[in-house]
C-alpha cells in the first residue's frame, strides 16, 4: 500500500469522525433524537449521506468517490474484531443455591431472541415469494429478505458483515444489501425504541413493572448522551495491567487483534478447500477467539479480560463501521426495492413485538416484562437498545435481569453469526419450500429449547421449596 493510498484511507477516517462527533452532537440538541435514544453513529451516517451522495449530486458538499467506496468496504473489515471480540472472557460454570433458576433463565432469553430471529427470516422469504409472484418485474435478488433479521436482530453493524460476506462470494448486489439492511437496522433501532418506551407508559399504569418508572423519569444527561458531572462519570473498565508494561486497553485491543489475525492465518491455510473457503473470516475469528478465550481461562489469566474495556473497543470499530455503512448506502438501490422493504419493515414490528411480549409473559415467572423489553429491544435493534429499555424500567439495575440478558445476548450473537452462512448458501442453493422448512425446523428446535428451560426452572423452584419445607 502506497503513501498516497495510506493518506487517502486517513482522510476516510477524519471525515468519519468529524460525522461521529456530529452525530453525538446532534444528539445532544434535538429533542427527537434523545427521546429515540438514537446512537450517534447512526445519526452521523445519515448526516454523511445527506451532505454527500444525495446533496452533492445538486451541489452540496462533495465526496470523492473513492471514498464511498471505502467506506463500503470498511464495515466489512471493521466488524472482524467486533465479532471476535464476542467470546472474549466468557466464563462458564456457576455454582450454588440459584444457579439452575439463572442459567435456566438465560436459556429463556437466548431462545426467544433466536425464536424472534427465525420468525423475521421466514417473515423475510414469505414476503420476497409474494413480490416474486405479484411483481416480477422487481427481480429480487435470491437473498432479499435476509436483511429484515440480519437488520432488527443483527443491528446496524450487521450490515458490513453482510456485505463482506456477499462480496467474499462474488455477488453482484453485496453494496445494495448492505445497505438495505443498515436501512432496517436504522428502522429496527427507531421502532424498538417507540414500541418499548409506549409500553413502558402503559405498563407503568397497569402495575406490570416490578421496579416503577417511566420514560420521562430518565435523567437529561443520558437521553443527551453527555455526563457532564464529573462525580458521575464512570470509568470505562478496569486497569488489568500496570501501564508501566502495557497499557490496559492496548493489552485488550492486542488479544483481539491477535485473534484476528490467527483468523486470517486459518483461512489462508483452508484457501481452496471445498466449504471451508466458503466460510467468511468473522466465523473464523469467532472460532479462533473460542480457542484464545479457552487457554487464557486455563493459564487462570481470566481476571485480566475486563468485560467494560473489551466493549469499550468493540464499541468504538461499531460506531465506525455503522457511520461508514449508513454514509455509503446506495440510495437509488434502496429505492428500487422501497416497497417490499416496507413491507418487511412493518411486519417485522408485528412479529417481533408479539413474539417477544407474548412470550416472556408465559415463560418468566419473576421480571417478566423487564425481561421482555431487553429482548424487544434486541431483537428490533442492538444491545444498547435493550440495554436504555431496562434502564427506563430499572433504573439502578436492582433486578437480576442485566446478567441473565448479557450473557443470553451473547450466545445469541455467536449463534447467529454461525447460523448466517448457512442460511445464505440455503437462500442461494434452494428455492421457497426448503427455505421455509429449514427456517420452520430451527424455529422449532429453539422453542423446544425455551419449553426446556420453562421446565428446568419448574424444577428447581419445587426442589427449593421441598427444602425449604424441610
Amino acid at each position: 500500500m502506497d503513501s498516497k493510498t495510506m493518506t487517502q484511507l486517513l482522510y476516510c477516517f477524519c471525515v468519519l469522525s468529524v460525522l461521529l462527533l456530529a452525530g453525538a452532537f446532534l444528539r445532544g440538541v434535538i429533542p427527537a433524537f434523545r427521546k429515540l435514544f438514537l446512537p450517534a453513529s447512526v445519526i452521523g451516517g445519515f448526516l454523511g449521506l445527506l451532505v454527500g451522495p444525495i446533496i452533492w449530486k445538486g451541489g452540496g458538499i462533495p465526496f470523492p468517490d473513492e471514498w464511498i467506496s471505502a467506506w463500503a468496504a470498511m464495515p466489512g473489515i471493521l466488524i472482524v474484531p467486533v465479532v471476535a471480540s464476542v467470546p472474549l472472557g466468557m466464563k462458564f460454570g456457576k455454582k450454588g443455591k440459584g444457579a439452575t433458576k439463572a442459567t435456566t433463565n438465560v436459556m429463556k432469553i437466548f431462545a426467544i431472541m433466536m425464536i424472534a430471529l427465525f420468525a423475521q427470516t421466514i417473515l423475510g422469504i414469505g414476503v420476497k415469494q409474494i413480490f416474486d409472484t405479484i411483481q416480477p418485474q422487481l427481480n429480487l435478488y435470491p437473498t432479499f429478505g435476509y436483511e429484515l433479521p440480519q437488520g432488527y436482530t443483527g443491528g446496524p453493524g450487521t450490515a458490513g458483515v453482510i456485505g463482506s460476506f456477499y462480496k467474499g462470494l462474488g455477488l453482484p448486489y453485496w453494496q445494495v444489501a448492505q445497505g438495505l439492511t443498515s436501512t432496517t437496522a436504522t428502522f429496527g433501532i427507531v421502532g424498538g425504541m417507540v414500541l418499548g418506551i409506549i409500553s413502558i407508559n402503559i405498563a407503568a399504569r397497569r402495575g406490570q413493572t416490578a421496579i416503577l418508572s417511566k420514560p420521562s423519569d430518565i435523567p437529561i444527561d443520558l437521553s443527551k448522551g453527555f455526563q457532564k458531572d464529573p462525580e458521575k462519570q464512570k470509568s470505562t473498565g478496569k486497569e488489568t495491567t500496570f501501564s508501566s508494561s502495557v497499557e490496559s486497553l492496548s493489552f485488550h485491543l492486542a488479544i483481539i487483534l491477535t485473534g484476528c489475525g490467527l483468523a486470517y492465518v486459518v483461512m489462508g491455510w483452508v484457501k481452496g478447500v471445498p466449504g471451508l473457503s466458503q466460510i467468511p473470516i468473522w466465523a473464523y475469528a469467532i472460532i479462533v477467539m473460542f480457542g484464545v478465550n479457552f487457554v487464557i481461562q486455563k493459564l487462570g489469566l481470566g481476571n485480566l479480560v475486563d468485560d467494560q474495556t473489551k466493549s469499550r473497543i468493540s464499541g468504538a470499530f461499531s460506531d465506525y463501521a455503522i457511520v461508514a455503512s449508513i454514509a455509503s448506502l446506495p440510495v437509488h438501490a434502496v429505492l428500487q426495492y422501497i416497497v417490499p422493504l416496507l413491507v418487511l419493515i412493518v411486519g417485522g414490528y408485528v412479529v417481533t413485538y408479539a413474539i417477544c411480549i407474548g412470550l416472556s409473559k408465559v415463560f418468566f415467572k419473576d421480571y417478566w416484562f423487564e425481561r421482555s423489553m431487553t429482548v424487544l429491544g434486541t431483537s428490533c435493534g442492538v444491545f444498547l437498545t435493550g440495554l436504555m429499555l431496562l434502564k427506563i424500567c430499572d433504573p439502578d439495575f436492582k433486578s437480576p435481569v442485566l446478567n441473565d440478558y448479557s450473557i443470553g445476548f451473547s450466545f445469541c450473537s455467536v449463534s447467529s453469526f454461525i447460523l448466517l452462512p448457512i442460511t445464505v448458501n440455503m437462500m442461494l442453493s434452494y428455492g421457497f419450500g426448503v427455505n421455509m422448512l429449514f427456517q420452520f425446523i430451527l424455529f422449532v428446535i429453539a422453542f423446544i429449547v425455551l419449553i426446556f428451560a420453562d421446565r428446568l426452572y419448574k424444577s428447581s423452584e419445587r426442589k427449593d421449596n421441598a427444602a425449604e419445607g424441610a
